[in-house]
């Protein structure tokens, strides 16, 4: 559902102290450079006529989040689970329940904040500098591609992917990515598509997973495919399970790092204060516009038994079998838990809500929230305060916007950014 122009055309809510000495300027109703459209603010949960449930409001949406009485039905887990298969062990994004619990608890010392800033942190400032060194050789370059190398060099140190037998995964998983997984139909173009995807997939399997899974075999390290092999994993289901972190952890960073950057780079004040801030500021910075411009805009739940939930006052009840989206831009804009001008990028915002992340559900929340959250915030910190500090950064042409249905987010592409 749209909103007209007239709808968005009202007056700035009048702010308190605080709001006025914020550097940003607060009288743009709104500072959001991504969503498809403006969420409506006064439907926090309807019913649409195909029997889809769209909940936009916060406290509606943690609570679908965080039910145990639904299943993934997004990032095309329900095709997949349509599909045969001879896995015994399904990709931790569509695992539900006991398993799930078992395998993010068994993966959680990957991604805890102590092991990202002991393991990782060092390997972030490392490959952090190599980006910059290059972009000051050669003056210009697209963010979108530097900031891929980056996310796809950090996340694959996590999961083990660090034995290829050619250079260049970077190249072959935008490659992958780029592609959608097209309708299944008896013709020369789709199975064309279909078959391209295939080979995106044997590329990475042969270059990338398979020499991992080998290296690991014969010394263990503390890393993803470590434990999965430990695990009793087969190759296919290691391959499987290196796909949905490559998803989940190098596209997804990649797409704020850029983002973030077109923010700061745009507003000279902003840039400044998260330049002279602390690592603790900084990172409730990043997590601000992360509010403003979730990399992953919706979340799709299945119920799997009747829910009964209450929206303004009332009782609402979703049936088993029912789809239910969750709208995450619109949770992130909801003033009842973000306060006035919920689509302002406002640093240090007062949150309403009670044990409410800065991010509020721009990492998810429930049993599938992201597990890499830290990962992401410290890499996009590490870089983008080496890259902002840059004299004579400025932006050479914005990039361009378009969707990724998959993940259902954003991805911004051909992001020009030069020396003076």
């Amino acid at each position: 559902m749209s909103i007209s122009a007239e709808h968005i055309s009202q007056p700035p809510v009048k702010r308190d102290e605080a709001a006025v000495r914020c550097p940003i300027d607060h009288a743009a109703w709104s500072h959001q450079k991504t969503a498809r459209e403006v969420e409506p603010t006064n439907t926090p949960i309807e019913r649409d006529a195909d029997g889809v449930w769209h909940v936009r409001g916060y406290e509606e949406v943690r609570a679908i989040l965080r039910s145990t009485n639904t299943k993934q039905a997004g990032f095309k887990a329900e095709l997949l689970g349509r599909l045969p298969t001879s896995m015994s062990n399904s990709p931790i994004l569509y695992q539900e329940g006991k398993p799930h619990q078992l395998q993010r608890k068994q993966t959680a010392r990957f991604f805890t904040p102590k092991a990202v800033s002991s393991n990782y942190r060092l390997l972030m400032e490392r490959l952090a500098d190599q980006r910059i060194a290059e972009l000051q050789r050669v003056q210009r370059a697209d963010l979108s591609r530097l900031s891929m190398t980056l996310a796809v060099r950090v996340a694959a140190a996590v999961v083990g992917l660090t034995s290829s037998r050619l250079p260049g995964m970077d190249k072959r998983l935008s490659a992958f990515f780029a592609r959608d997984m097209p309708a299944f139909a008896w013709n020369l173009l789709a199975l064309f598509r279909l078959l391209r995807i295939q080979l995106s997939i044997a590329a990475f399997f042969y270059l990338d997973v398979q020499p991992a899974i080998r290296a690991r075999k014969r010394r263990a390290r503390e890393d993803v495919i470590s434990h999965l092999i430990a695990q009793g994993y087969s190759k296919r289901e290691i391959l499987t399970e290196c796909i949905t972190y490559a998803a989940a952890g190098m596209v997804t960073t990649r797409e704020f790092i850029s983002v973030a950057a077109w923010h700061f780079l745009e507003q000279p004040t902003l840039r400044a204060q998260y330049l002279a801030a602390p690592e603790a500021e900084r990172q409730e910075m990043l997590q601000e516009i992360l509010r403003l411009e979730p990399v992953v805009g919706h979340l799709y739940r299945r119920a799997t038994a009747d829910l009964h939930l209450e929206s303004s006052g009332l009782p609402i009840t979703i049936r088993q079998g029912e789809l239910i989206d969750a709208h995450i831009y619109a949770a992130n804009a909801d003033e009842s838990a973000v306060g006035a001008q919920p689509l302002a990028l406002f640093p240090g915002r007062k949150l309403r809500a009670e044990h409410i992340s800065a991010a509020v559900m721009g990492f998810g929340d429930g049993p599938h929230r992201c597990p890499g959250s830290f990962i992401a915030i410290q890499e996009t910190d590490i870089f983008l305060r080496r890259l902002l500090a840059l004299d004579g950064l400025f932006i050479e042409r914005a990039p361009s916007l378009r969707w990724n249905d998959i993940v259902s987010g954003y991805e911004l592409r051909d992001f020009l950014i030069a020396l003076a």
